[in-house]
Formats: C-alpha cells, structure tokens, sequence
C-alpha cells in the first residue's frame, strides 16, 4: 500500500506590528496570493488529502483555508515550530492514505530532507521558503511504520514556480 504525505510550510506571514506574538502573525497579501497558486496546483495535480495536521498558529490555519482543500484539518498545537521529532510522532497518528501537514521553518526543512531517501533535485528543496510543498509516497499500510529516510519524492514546488 502507498501512503501519501503532502508536507507544506505556511505561506508568507506579516511582519507589520511589532506587538502581535508569532503565533498570532496573520498571512501577508503575498501570503495570501501564493497560497492560492498553491492550491490551484495541488487540485490541478490531483494532490488532494484525506485529512490535515495543521500547526496552531494563525498563519499555518490561514494557509490551510486558503488552499481550499476539501477535507477536514486537526489542529495540532505539537506542530507549532516542531523539529522533525515531533513531526514524525504526529505523522505516525494521521489518518487516511493521503495527509497534508502543515508547519514551519527550520522544522519543515528538516523533517522533509529526512523524511526522503533520495532528495528533491528542485534547487529551493534545500530551504523550503514559504509556502513551498513536498508531495512524497511512503510504501506502508500504516503511518505509524513511516520511518525517516523511506519517503520516495513525487513533486517539489514552491509559488514562484507559476510565475
């Protein structure tokens, strides 16, 4: 059986007022355009989940409405600036054969260069910027036997990919 695993960072945050705590940090308009190209892609290519782990953070939540996704999202507050770790501890509790998790920087980056065992040739694979998606095959019949290292990459894209 092959699960599927779209891991995805939030799209661009605002900056703007410097007393907002992080985890209340709205999407930027830019935020909010790529998150749109983003979602057009995944629904163009058929990447659609089953079910969402999505940080507790406002921006992480504002990306998951903007993709439009047709499915139900958990929000998890472990997956608030979690390291790969705690990634995987959530991951190895998802439901369905097809997951979008949502999260952020470093954490993202990491899990995903060890989540694979062949990496992305795509040259932004290596930092994951803001809004950047990894769609990867995982050959088990459960999350919980997902390991580091046995992710098998499908696609790679960030929005400046889409002009």
């Amino acid at each position: 059986m092959t699960l599927r695993l779209i891991l995805m960072r939030h799209a661009k945050s605002g900056w703007d007022d410097p007393l907002v705590a992080d985890a209340d940090r709205p999407l930027a308009p830019r935020g909010v355009d790529a998150v749109a190209c983003m979602g057009r892609w995944l629904a163009e290519s058929g990447y659609l989940p089953d079910a969402a782990l999505v940080s507790s953070a406002l921006r992480t939540r504002e990306t998951w409405t903007g993709l439009g996704a047709p499915c139900p999202a958990t929000v998890v507050p472990a997956l608030y600036l979690a390291g790969p770790d705690t990634m995987l501890r959530v991951l190895r509790d998802a439901k369905g054969p097809s997951v979008l998790m949502l999260g952020h920087n470093p954490g993202i980056t990491e899990f995903a260069q060890l989540l694979v065992a062949v990496p992305s040739t795509h040259p932004r694979f290596a930092d994951f910027p803001t809004a950047a998606t990894l769609v990867a095959d995982f050959d088990a019949y459960s999350w919980s036997e997902v390991q580091f290292g046995t992710a098998h990459v499908v696609d790679f894209a960030v929005p400046r990919d889409f002009g």
